[in-house]
């Protein structure tokens, strides 16, 4: 048996992170590169995706930057192919990319966030980013992965709200028009989740592993009535840090998880308790 250290190494592997230019994907990406993994930051903004690369370069880590769209099957493919090309093998993949709607109190009831009005196409472009997307990276990785002939792991951003519905209550502010978290983020989380279980099934006998990681609310500038709100529906009292999902990533990129699939890591300070 190694030392429970060594069970954290990535040393030598090869990791793809979508939405990797996002609040949690440039956690994500560092954390991985940290461990030993040369990291493909892949993101829809070319730019920032280099520019993410770029910083954890100028921290001795390896990493390159790749546009990406995950709608779109040959860009997906061709991220696999940087990983490989770059880094020898795709070990680990990291499907964080998915829209999640910013509420803008000008602009209630003007997008239709409210269910009976919500415009078909919003719903059909985002459940080919927060679905279809996942569906398509996990098959390319899936692809290289049994090329290979060893282990990897498909780690799926999910949320807390694919577990239970928003709590439209802290979304409300006084004085102002009413806001809600549209329907597709629930349905699409909820999505991931079983998919993430298919996925789990289907590679049952094989050391292709692929999990979920939900987190709760991760602070980011939001004001102060929203963040009391959310704070008072939690165990912990409080949003999350950015940096506080990186430990439950690590573990299920890694060695330490080897004996987990079709799991659900829940970091979301207790919200899912109540």
């Amino acid at each position: 048996m190694s030392p429970i250290q060594d069970k954290f190494s990535l040393a030598g592997r090869g990791a793809v992170v979508t939405g990797g230019a996002g609040l949690l994907g440039v956690e994500f990406c560092r954390t991985l590169a940290e461990a030993g993994a040369g990291v493909v930051v892949a993101d829809i903004n070319a730019e920032t995706a280099e520019k993410t690369a770029q910083s954890l370069r100028d921290q001795g880590l390896k990493a390159v930057g790749q546009a990406v769209n995950v709608t779109d099957p040959e860009s997906v493919q061709a991220m696999v192919d940087a990983c490989v090309s770059t880094f020898g093998s795709l070990d680990a993949i990291v499907c964080s990319a998915a829209m999640d709607p910013k509420f803008d109190a000008s602009q209630a009831g003007k997008h239709g966030s409210d269910f009976e009005t919500y415009p078909l196409a919003l719903w059909e472009q985002a459940l080919g980013v927060n679905l279809t997307g996942v569906f398509l990276c996990c098959q390319a990785a899936a692809r290289q992965m049994v090329k290979q002939g060893k282990k990897g792991s498909i780690i799926n951003i999910c949320s807390t709200y694919g577990l239970v519905p928003p709590d439209q209550r802290i979304y409300e502010k006084p004085g102002q028009p009413k806001q809600y978290k549209p329907a597709f983020y629930t349905t699409t989380k909820a999505g991931v989740l079983g998919l993430t279980k298919y996925i789990a099934s289907y590679y049952a006998g094989t050391e292709i592993r692929a999990n979920c990681l939900t987190p709760g609310g991760v602070y980011n500038q939001h004001d102060e009535t929203f963040t009391k709100n959310y704070a008072y529906r939690t165990i912990m009292g409080r949003m999350a840090h950015r940096d506080e999902m990186n430990g439950a990533l690590l573990f299920l990129a890694s060695d330490a998880s080897s004996y987990m699939t079709g799991g659900n890591v829940v970091v979301d300070g207790g919200w899912t308790v109540w």
